[in-house]
């Protein structure tokens, strides 16, 4: 939002008066909040926009026409913002037709295709020389589970409500097998072997991504592809899904772990997730030869600071051989967020505010701690994580003392932040 804000204004001082238009999850969280900030953008689209877009194209873009086009929010002649009914989201029959892939060949490039792309340096096993080229690929969109601080399943949104939240758009789409593998002959092809599956939820409907996995092996690409993919700790023990997986070529995958107290988890909507020994998942994840990247949050609803140690001390005690460290923000499309609204509770005043990594950096206060104090914490524990000796010597044996030199290269880098005092 920061860098398009800054560009829809240059077009407008410019005197160009085509109409603007914004996609994404922050218009579809808060279109006519964003409207009345904006003056430079004309349109929003409310969900994912590719009927709506399609539709707006047909007419002519006047101010009468657009009353009649669902699924957007516009400013009227008098200035005022509205928003109509909502546009139909493309059904799980037409996914391969209405969304038929990437235009992989229009993407920038120095002297080969995707040069310009790289990858987390721990999806290249902490080798800055094997971070090009790189692509990200998905089989499905959405969501089935409704945790209160994601907005992803904001792409879903069928209501005209002021304040969207995600959870009550879950649901999933899913491509069909033949068209993802098309995408990945086009990758190949091309010379990319480092792909990161989006999916949410990859691993969740074996209808899916079984037939999936089991193309990719037949092609012979799942020696040459490093990839990774997101699951739930709770949806991957199943008998010999993990050596399909694999096989297939993923060799990292990505766990919502977030917290390390139970009753945290409950309160942010983890379903059965409380039921799960993450250490035994984590254990069969890794005797499968994949990695795991753990993702864990701080300053959730009920955290407090023994809580947030708690959490800190399971990921140290799990030792995965990548970890993620959030500080809990309250994302537009979240339930977090209306939440926080309701509440009183004191929100980021610009889009960088956002950021888990800038200056601006403001994530939420819950009623146990300031965010000053959860990111603080974060912070800290980044470092406190990456400088572990269970951490460092699990990479070591796996990928050398180049790649521990690296991961202590970046713990070097200090973020600056705003509400910290630097």
């Amino acid at each position: 939002m920061s860098g398009a804000i800054r560009l829809s204004e240059y077009i407008k001082s410019q005197g160009i008066d085509t109409p603007i238009s914004f996609i994404g999850s922050h218009v579809q969280a808060l279109p006519t909040q964003t409207l009345n900030k904006e003056d430079s953008i004309d349109i929003a689209f409310t969900n994912e926009g590719v009927y709506a877009l399609n539709n707006l194209l047909s007419t002519d873009i006047s101010k009468e026409v657009l009353t009649k086009v669902r699924g957007i929010c516009y400013r009227k002649e008098d200035g005022t913002v509205t928003i109509n009914p909502p546009e139909k989201l493309v059904p799980q029959s037409r996914m391969d037709i209405d969304l038929p892939g990437y235009a992989w060949d229009l993407l920038p490039f120095d002297k080969k295709p995707f040069d310009l792309y790289r990858c987390p340096m721990w999806h290249a096993e902490y080798d800055h020389t094997s971070r090009s080229p790189y692509a990200s690929v998905f089989s499905s969109l959405g969501c089935r589970f409704k945790c209160g601080f994601c907005m992803i399943n904001m792409i879903n949104r069928d209501d005209d409500d002021e304040i969207g939240v995600a959870g009550n758009y879950s649901m999933m789409r899913y491509w069909s097998t033949e068209h993802v593998l098309k995408q990945f002959d086009k990758l190949v092809e091309m010379g990319v072997y480092n792909v990161r599956i989006i999916d949410e939820m990859f691993l969740l409907n074996r209808k899916y991504y079984i037939p999936l996995c089991e193309g990719l092996i037949e092609r012979g690409y799942g020696e040459k592809l490093r990839m990774w993919a997101y699951s739930r700790i709770d949806t991957i023990r199943r008998p010999g899904i993990l050596k399909l997986v694999r096989n297939a070529g993923i060799r990292w995958l990505g766990l919502g772990i977030e917290s390390g107290d139970r009753n945290v988890r409950l309160e942010v909507s983890k379903g059965k997730f409380q039921d799960v020994d993450i250490h035994e998942v984590v254990r069969q994840v890794e005797e499968a030869d994949i990695n795991v990247g753990g993702n864990f949050i701080f300053g959730l609803p009920g955290d407090t600071m023994e809580s947030m140690r708690k959490t800190l001390d399971l990921a140290i005690d799990l030792a995965p051989a990548m970890a993620n460290f959030y500080a809990s923000m309250p994302l537009p499309g979240s339930q977090l967020y209306k939440d926080c609204v309701k509440n009183g509770i004191q929100m980021p005043e610009n889009y960088e505010a956002y950021s888990w990594h800038s200056y601006e950096t403001f994530p939420a206060s819950n009623e146990n701690l300031s965010n000053v104090e959860i990111l603080r914490f974060r912070d800290n524990a980044y470092n406190e994580y990456h400088t572990s000796p269970k951490f460092l010597l699990k990479v070591q044996k796996k990928y050398g003392d180049t790649a521990v030199q690296n991961i202590i290269d970046n713990t070097k880098i200090k973020l600056k932040r705003r509400i910290l005092g630097d």
